[in-house]
């Protein structure tokens, strides 16, 4: 019985390491491809559209108000 707990107990954890070891290498391998960097972002733009959407939804919140109370 001693034997079979040696059995069972030594390949486990020689087996750990190596699914360990495969990991880390798969993990640069996937990686791999260098995305390109992202395009420039027109900050203005961008705070235009928000500002937009801002106000937009405060106007629908308030027409929906008004609704409400009417």
């Amino acid at each position: 019985m001693a034997s079979r707990g040696r059995r069972g107990g030594a390949p486990a954890r020689e087996d750990e390491p190596r699914h360990e070891e495969r990991a880390e290498q798969q993990a640069p391998a996937s990686q791999g491809p260098v995305l390109p960097p992202p395009p420039p972002v027109d900050y203005g733009v961008f705070m235009q559209g928000l500002v937009q959407a801002m106000q937009t939804q405060a106007h629908t919140q308030a027409a929906l108000q008004a609704q409400l109370e009417a």
